[in-house]
């Protein structure tokens, strides 16, 4: 059924709330797994324009992904990583469209109306802009 899952992570304890969900979705399914972490601080927006090094932000997103799928390949699943730069729900959707995935899975922070006029809400800007299944799990309050 899914032969391909998108998990967007944010590098933050909701993670948490999503990992253990998808992990066994493929396990049930034997789908491939695809970590996708999208850096969108200054440096990040403007690796490419103003040829910036990376900065210590998307090293240390780019050791978390490799960390997480460490312990996803633990339990012999097959995981891929990816750290994108720019607007989170666009690289969202266009690396779900371009690896084939059949399945988006997200973490949702539980924002209400004020919470995402000031934050945004990738959620909704990818369901709105996706055909793609979206799988979301309300990440717990610490």
């Amino acid at each position: 059924m899914y032969r391909k899952i998108l998990i967007a992570l944010d590098n933050s304890p909701a993670d948490e709330s999503i990992l253990p969900h998808v992990a066994e979705l493929a396990q049930r399914f034997g789908s491939a797994l695809l970590l996708l972490h999208v850096a969108d601080g200054f440096a990040a927006r403007s690796f490419e324009q103003l040829k910036l090094a990376e900065s210590e932000e998307m090293k240390a997103d780019r050791d978390y992904l490799e960390k997480t799928a460490a312990a996803l390949r633990e339990k012999k699943l097959a995981v891929e990583t990816r750290l994108a730069l720019g607007n989170p729900p666009t690289e969202i959707l266009k690396i779900a469209r371009s690896e084939h995935c059949d399945l988006i899975a997200m973490a949702g922070h539980g924002h209400r109306l004020f919470g995402d006029i000031f934050h945004g809400s990738t959620i909704t800007q990818v369901r709105h802009r996706t055909s793609i299944p979206i799988l979301v799990v309300r990440a717990k309050k610490v």
